[in-house]
């Protein structure tokens, strides 16, 4: 595994165990500068394809998935290894739909579906970006709607 920074391969594993859900070893990783860093090893059963609305098609990188939803879930009170597993809850569902290429609506539903439930500013915040939100009316139309916010 290549060091993240001096970029060489000299790098020994110090401690491996499978991630809380399972679906996953957790690596913790030394390199000979003597910097640690973490890797992960996860199952693929078959390359998923992405389906955009412009029609061009991309595999699936659940790093990107990862990046969006850590974004709005930034600052809340939700640990990481929450974060994680709802992660790797979408990624399992997606590759148990059993297609090949899926569309960018299908995986930004299931997301906001688990944000609905796990954080609602994280849903408001992630709803924001993935229906293009562009004026503060948007917003209050979208926030009006949710059951959540009218029991209080």
């Amino acid at each position: 595994m290549i060091c993240p920074c001096e970029k060489k391969g000299d790098t020994s594993v110090v401690d491996s165990r499978p991630t809380e859900d399972g679906t996953a070893i957790r690596r913790r990783r030394l390199c000979i500068c003597g910097e640690r860093f973490t890797t992960f090893e996860r199952i693929q059963f078959r390359e998923l394809m992405v389906v955009k609305k412009n029609g061009r098609k991309s595999s699936f990188d659940r790093d990107k998935l990862s990046k969006s939803i850590y974004i709005a879930l930034k600052k809340r009170p939700i640990d990481t290894a929450t974060i994680e597993k709802f992660i790797s809850n979408i990624s399992r569902s997606l590759e148990e739909l059993g297609q090949g290429e899926i569309s960018t609506n299908t995986i930004g539903t299931m997301v906001m579906d688990g944000l609905k439930d796990l954080d609602p500013v994280g849903y408001v915040r992630f709803a924001s970006v993935y229906r293009n939100f562009r004026e503060e009316k948007d917003f209050v139309q979208f926030v009006d709607k949710l059951d959540v916010y009218k029991k209080r």
